[in-house]
């Protein structure tokens, strides 16, 4: 098996390297510059498996997903990107030693494209575990999230986006911006943002619940965004795979796509492969009720029968199509979950 795999990749090789620009085309089509080349790829989220998984499961009673919905958060979308923090801890600039931490949270949203709506931000931050402890009676912790300036530093003057108040922060706390960013967040542009963390109130020592930076473990920012090609949910059934008995007639043909085999095991990490299917068969006079005839294509059939030379008969191409959901690294090591339109053939038909 080896051997043959091995002597197949020598055959498509050359005819592979002559792809390039219909390569290049569908990974635009694909939301991506370029062949994605993880250099440095992180875990991936476990919110991202989870909506993957949920994806592929079996249709519940009350009927499939939308197709351009996340479900998990209940918004409209059809990406799922969560992008890393690539900020840096800011010197504390607060006397007294009130403020435990300040750091600047900076995110490249250079992936996001033209026409991608923001329907959902999420901020997590991630500390270790009891990193900072009970505070003394009467004592608090005070978070508040900033847009940065130029400088990195809150905005002069500028009320803070977020502002909570805590007796304990726990081991993960997840911020909904969702409101926030929707009007300032443009495609293409960056995200910088302040993060303090302050100790109040009047019980025992002023850092008594403070752990400083090294109580910081990390930040992501989580955005749903629905994309202009995304088309509204439809009704469709789940269709049967094709069948394996030859048949001359147009139907649905079994075709497996390992991304292996075309070279993109490195960036997509699930699924490893999908059954794609193609359409192939003829469309014989007279056309049948289950080859979904359209009247052109009954009428060009007819006019074949009585001219074949001069009239082609129809062509078996689809006519349903079923998309799926990828999960892969992007063009900036980003962990992205997208739900792609019109990626399986689910019927065949003449036209």
């Amino acid at each position: 098996m080896w051997l043959l795999r091995s002597l197949a990749w020598a055959l498509l090789s050359p005819l592979l390297a002559g792809l390039g620009p219909q390569e290049s085309a569908l990974l635009r089509s694909l939301g991506l510059s370029a062949k994605p080349s993880p250099r440095s790829p992180g875990p991936v989220p476990p919110v991202l498996w989870r909506i993957f998984h949920k994806g592929r499961t079996l249709p519940r009673p009350g009927g499939e997903p939308e197709p351009c919905r996340v479900e998990e958060f209940n918004v409209p979308g059809n990406i799922v990107r969560v992008f890393a923090d690539q900020g840096r801890f800011l010197p504390e600039g607060q006397p007294q030693g009130r403020l435990c931490l300040r750091k600047l949270l900076f995110f490249n949203l250079s992936a996001l494209q033209e026409g991608e709506r923001l329907t959902m931000a999420q901020l997590e931050l991630q500390f270790h575990h009891n990193s900072y402890h009970w505070p003394s009676p009467g004592q608090v912790l005070e978070l508040r999230l900033y847009r940065a300036s130029p400088r990195g530093l809150p905005r002069p003057g500028r009320s803070p986006l977020v502002e909570r108040s805590f007796v304990q922060l726990r081991k993960s706390l997840l911020l909904d911006l969702s409101a926030a960013l929707k009007d300032g967040t443009a495609p293409g542009r960056n995200l910088a943002l302040v993060l303090e963390i302050s100790a109040s109130g009047d019980g025992g020592t002023v850092r008594g619940p403070c752990a400083g930076s090294d109580a910081f473990a990390a930040t992501s920012l989580l955005l749903v965004t629905l994309g202009p090609r995304c088309r509204a949910a439809r009704s469709r059934r789940s269709a049967p795979s094709p069948p394996l008995t030859p048949s001359p007639l147009c139907k649905p043909r079994r075709l497996y796509i390992s991304f292996s085999d075309v070279g993109w095991e490195n960036w997509i990490i699930a699924p490893q492969g999908y059954l794609a299917n193609y359409c192939g068969g003829e469309c014989p006079f007279p056309l049948a009720a289950e080859l979904n005839s359209t009247n052109h294509a009954v009428l060009q059939t007819m006019v074949h029968s009585l001219d074949p030379q001069g009239t082609p008969q129809p062509c078996c191409v689809p006519v349903r199509l079923s998309p799926i959901s990828i999960l892969y690294y992007d063009n900036s090591d980003n962990v992205v979950l997208r739900h792609y339109e019109d990626m399986v053939v689910d019927e065949c038909g003449c036209r």
